[in-house]
């Protein structure tokens, strides 16, 4: 039987059904003053489903671990679908309850009165007079519904963990409310939050993820029509239909049955190894069946054939493939069964001379994607033919004008095609650029005779050039370099000598690259200037343009390359080259695609998806950037503005330290600067810094610690959604760690993924780097340590103290101080 996409999966039309009879008369409601504890069960009123206390664990340690839960309540194993406290499990059922407080929260404590989990529900409405009458029901879909006399107050649908039921949806927009994703078990006998969660791509809801913490593992086929109509299923004996549904303004995953099936129990899960599957349970053989899983090829995981490759599925061995007209970049791995490393063209492009588009069928078309809407299929062909950056199209007929206003469905590439592959029965048409067909036989004769004798002027032309640039490349970065950077620093003299090893790149290629500066392609702004996107040869760049005529720009491009051309790790943003044409003065990085951390961390829409463990991985990897500047590079460098977005974000959110404009170099056994004008970040700014000019490691390690509160919290370090008797983060976190409520500062929006011992420890770490004495603060290597080995023992913060702005004043030394505190840099620049 051919299977299903799984990924075109979700959200069944409500129906009835029932397994096995039963014989249990418990309640199926949860009312005031009953609380449901370790002795009792709740049970839906045709015996389908039941909840109450479980365990699955079987700790080394020796303690059972136990959680609040719905399950199949007469299956006999792998029955769990839901669970309530996954990150706050109970060691002692008997001391635990969950009860109705006020008719309009559920809430699941011990009788120590520590808060396990709660349903959050808004103040407005548990206070209102009108919610009276309030009951949870276990209905017999599974769903659990919290109730007044207002109507429903929540309800377990909404918060799906590890599985879908029928009745389920799945939220796949984020315009007002949060996406909701699937998160994994830790392994079948711990239901804490594991590694793998499946979800919509936060960008774009035409496609679908499972990831692997921050690395996406498995993507979905794209959408290409509002209903997909599956085949009928003999087990089921029903087709199964998948579709998308705007409800408000949001747009859910959902999927169906025409006409409904009491046979059998259907199942969504996303497994504990990273496989989602859909599962029938076959009573005949008393265990879950798989209806389809993905993925279920190492082929099928995400970009395994790299760029220009494809994972071909309609062969009997799967394995990946080359797109026609493509040849792999490195054979004899490919000959090994290692493909990471992709495919090129056997011809290069020659745009605008008779480009044409070869028709690929049965598709999964590839991933990085841009939507162009309201296009016609004529019009999306031309809109791919006119930009000589365009390597492919797919066109699709949506009709989902209900959904985006849109009925159409145009997909252009700008780059290159990843993640692809060759469907069965399934997939759409792909159409790839390749160079015009006509006279290929002749300009193949034209080439024999005279490729032998281009070839030998080529040799003495490539010759004289080399030495052409050799001497006259150093001669040119001289002269490029006295005009920009007058000084007598040694780093600066190393460049002028030609002792530089990134390429200078044209002006013209730079507007070209861009689309001369336009705006569609300005990607940042900032104080020294605007960051464009761009595309130059088969590279997406990011071109950092300084502001004309400003000399703190001036000083910032050559603080920048000076260092970033001495530095090199993964935790760093890479430099391709530089630019100076007149008064321009350009700088060409390495485009990422998540752009920069804040971003996601202040954007209450992006937010949500921005996990705790993708959150967690970012302040490691973020410690490791700093520990190479402060102590593994060759230069000790004080960067002096360390701040979210400067944290660069790439395609698997790995986190790159980035502009380094304001960073300082300290030489041999140097421990600390100072500086008559104060740069970097209000906010940020260590108290000695900020009040005396004194900048060390410490510096960067107390702003280090503000970025660190910042990501567990989600909140600015003077946010306006803190109590109004905190000044900042730093005194609401000292005040929460004091009286033991970390869990108190983390960020709503992750309270589903995250660990209340990570958050504490992060938040401990934090306060240990925002003490106001240098010397308490921790280096950053044993900061790394403390991350990245929870076994080690912190020593206990002191309070830190907080200054307002208006404290700069007071100092004479400060009076030269810039600052803002709305994220700004301070830009006054030059140290001694």
């Amino acid at each position: 039987m051919d299977s299903l996409p799984i990924h075109t999966i979700f959200s069944l039309v409500c129906w009835s059904f029932c397994l096995l009879p039963f014989s249990a008369s418990s309640d199926s409601r949860l009312l005031p003053g009953k609380p449901l504890s370790a002795t009792t069960t709740i049970i839906s009123d045709d015996g389908t489903f039941a909840m109450g206390f479980f365990s699955r664990s079987n700790s080394s340690s020796g303690t059972k671990h136990y959680y609040v839960g719905i399950w199949y309540n007469n299956i006999p194993k792998d029955n769990v679908v839901w669970v309530a406290n996954r990150a706050m499990p109970i060691t002692d059922p008997s001391s635990a309850t969950l009860a109705l407080t006020n008719g309009s929260n559920l809430a699941l404590s011990d009788t120590n009165g520590h808060l396990l989990w709660m349903t959050n529900i808004s103040t407005k409405s548990s206070s209102s007079p009108e919610a009276t009458g309030g009951e949870a029901t276990l209905d017999n879909s599974g769903n659990f519904i919290l109730r007044s006399s207002q109507g429903i107050l929540w309800q377990s649908f909404d918060y799906p963990t590890d599985a879908l039921l029928p009745g389920m949806k799945l939220r796949i927009t984020h315009k007002t409310h949060a996406l909701q994703r699937l998160i994994s078990w830790r392994n079948p006998q711990d239901p804490s939050p594991g590694n793998f969660w499946y979800g919509a791509d936060p960008d774009e809801f035409l496609q679908r993820f499972i990831w692997n913490g921050s690395r996406p593992y498995r993507r979905s086929p794209v959408w290409n029509n509002y209903l997909v109509v599956g085949q009928y299923i003999e087990s089921i004996k029903s087709t199964l239909y998948f579709s998308l549904q705007r409800i408000g303004d949001e747009v859910y995953i959902f999927f169906g049955m025409p006409v409904p099936t009491v046979s059998s129990l259907v199942l969504v899960k996303m497994d504990y190894s990273g496989t989602v599957r859909i599962m029938i349970w076959n009573i005949n053989m008393s265990k879950w069946t798989d209806l389809q899983s993905e993925p279920n090829q190492e082929c099928n995981k995400f970009g395994y054939c790299g760029p220009f490759g494809y994972c071909d599925n309609t062969q009997p061995i799967v394995t990946c493939k080359c797109l026609d007209g493509f040849e792999p970049n490195n054979k004899q791995d490919w000959t090994a069964n290692r493909f990471s490393q992709g495919c090129h063209r056997m011809e290069a492009l020659r745009c605008g001379q008779g480009d044409g588009f070869l028709n690929l069928s049965t598709m999964k078309v590839p991933d990085k994607f841009l939507y162009v809407k309201n296009r016609s299929f004529n019009e999306c062909i031309a809109e791919c033919t006119s930009n000589c950056s365009c390597t492919a199209y797919a066109y699709a007929n949506m009709s989902t004008k209900a959904i985006n206003g849109d009925e159409t469905r145009c997909l252009l590439w700008m780059g290159d095609l990843i993640d692809t592959e060759k469907l069965i029965g399934q997939g759409e048409n792909l159409y790839i650029r390749v160079n015009g067909l006509s006279d290929k036989k002749w300009s193949g004769n034209v080439l024999k005779i005279a490729l032998p004798v281009v070839s030998s002027l080529l040799i003495i032309i490539c010759v004289c050039l080399v030495w052409i640039c050799k001497s006259g490349g150093k001669r040119r970065n001289k002269e490029i370099w006295k005009k920009m950077m007058p000084g007598t620093s040694s780093t600066a003299a190393e460049l002028r000598d030609g002792n530089f090893k990134y390429p200078f790149i044209s002006f013209r290629e730079i507007v070209l690259a861009t689309n001369n500066f336009s705006n569609s392609n300005m990607i940042g702004h900032g104080g020294f200037g605007n960051v464009y996107k761009g595309i130059l040869g088969d590279e997406e760049i990011a071109v950092k343009r300084l502001s004309k005529g400003s000399g703190q720009g001036a000083l910032e491009f050559r603080n920048e390359v000076i260092l970033i051309a001495k530095l090199q790790h993964q935790n760093l943003v890479r430099l391709l080259g530089f630019c100076i044409h007149g008064d321009e003065k350009l700088l060409i990085y390495e485009y990422l695609t998540n752009k920069s951390l804040d971003a996601f961390l202040f954007d209450a829409t992006r937010k949500s998806i921005f996990g705790w463990p993708i959150r967690f991985e970012i302040i490691k990897g973020v410690a490791r950037g700093l520990l190479y500047l402060h102590q593994d590079s060759r230069l000790k460098i004080i960067h002096r503005d360390l701040k979210a977005s400067n944290i660069l974000l790439d395609a698997e959110m790995s986190p790159k330290i980035s502009d380094f404009g304001m960073a300082r170099i300290f030489s041999g056994n140097q421990q600390q600067g100072n500086t008559n004008r104060v740069v970097g970040t209000y906010g940020y700014m260590s108290p000695e810094y900020a009040l005396e000019g004194v900048f060390s490691c410490k510096s960067d390690v107390y702003s280090f610690g503000i970025l660190l509160l910042e990501i567990v919290s989600g909140l600015k370090i003077s946010s306006m959604h803190l109590k109004s008797d905190f000044p900042n983060i730093i005194a609401y976190a000292w005040s929460l760690w004091k009286d033991g409520s970390t869990k108190d500062f983390v960020d709503s929006s992750i309270v589903e993924s995250y660990s209340l011992n990570e958050t504490s420890r992060c938040i401990h770490i934090g306060l240990l780097c925002v003490q106001n004495s240098p010397n308490a603060r921790p280096l950053i290597s044993s900061i790394v340590s403390f991350l990245e080995n929870g076994d080690i023992s912190l020593p206990h913060p002191k309070q830190p103290i907080y200054f307002a702005e208006k404290n700069y004043e007071t100092d004479g030394a400060a009076q030269d101080t810039a600052n803002s505190a709305n994220n700004m840099s301070i830009t006054v620049l030059e140290g001694r």
